[in-house]
């Protein structure tokens, strides 16, 4: 640790930055696991810490921070909303001079543009309260990213690395892994964070793929898999009359319409939305 910088307990207590329930924080204090965190990512993403920029979302006192700058990470640009952790991100910049961008921003609303050159590597413990709606935007704009580590409550981590036949498969599962190969790293029990949290976390590492896993288009592969599964214990045949002739929608998929969502594959949903589009 650069030795400029003090522990982060030090840091939370001198900036008043208990974590707010509001914003969705629970900090991580423990440095060797910020630092198998940040090295998982690397090892998998060399590039962009080479040449290109890490991105983190909700920084807070900086743990992670620190770790993605202590291994070689030639740019970092951190989208940190809560205007107390301004101090702790600025003693940051200092030890680590031109190293470090800060945005006072909502990270829901930044565009890719403006996180730096590519290849872009995203790389956060992610806020409870808003981490599948950030991921879902992101997966809207995946070519701008080179890959992305993220920490998210167990269940959901189980949800975006889900196989068909299985109780976590659905439409989170569906849209992640029909643009990225997915892999959960480890888990991260409730200890590890101040506050403890009510549950166990994982940290997930999503590759972006070069090609989607079949041609569909996203917002029509949405509607299909939003009918599916939002009556998901219903066969196709009844699930998916809110959006067109459900026999001739499982026959464009060559799924038996008898069956339920959570039994076929995603390129099965891809066919449909295609048939939806023509």
């Amino acid at each position: 640790m650069t030795a400029a910088l003090p522990p982060l307990k030090e840091v939370i207590a001198r900036y008043g930055l208990s974590a707010k329930k509001s914003l969705g924080q629970n900090f991580i204090l423990d440095t060797n696991l910020l630092d198998k965190i940040v090295r998982s990512a690397k090892q998998r993403d060399p590039e962009a810490f080479k040449t290109g920029t890490v991105i983190e979302v909700g920084p807070g006192p900086g743990g992670v921070t620190r770790a993605i700058l202590e291994n070689g990470a030639k740019h970092l640009t951190a989208i940190e909303k809560d205007e107390r952790c301004l101090g702790a991100l600025q003693d940051i910049q200092t030890a680590y001079p031109d190293r470090l961008t800060v945005l006072n921003e909502d990270a829901l609303t930044v565009s890719a543009d403006r996180l730096g050159k590519t290849p872009r590597a995203i790389i956060a413990n992610l806020p409870y309260n808003v981490g599948t709606l950030l991921l879902t935007g992101w997966l809207k704009k995946i070519n701008n990213f080179s890959s992305l580590t993220l920490m998210f409550q167990k269940e959901v981590a189980e949800r975006l690395t889900a196989c068909p036949k299985t109780p976590a498969y659905g439409r989170l599962s569906i849209l992640t892994q029909w643009l990225c190969e997915t892999e959960i790293l480890f888990t991260v029990p409730p200890s590890c964070f101040v506050p403890p949290p009510k549950v166990t976390s994982a940290v997930v590492f999503l590759k972006p793929r070069a090609e989607p896993l079949a041609p569909a288009r996203i917002d029509l592969l949405e509607k299909v898999t939003a009918a599916a599964f939002n009556q998901r214990r219903k066969m196709l045949r009844s699930s998916l009359k809110s959006i067109g002739n459900s026999e001739e929608l499982c026959a464009a998929a060559n799924v038996n319409p008898t069956v339920r969502a959570e039994e076929i594959g995603i390129e099965a949903f891809c066919a449909m939305a295609r048939f939806l589009e023509k």
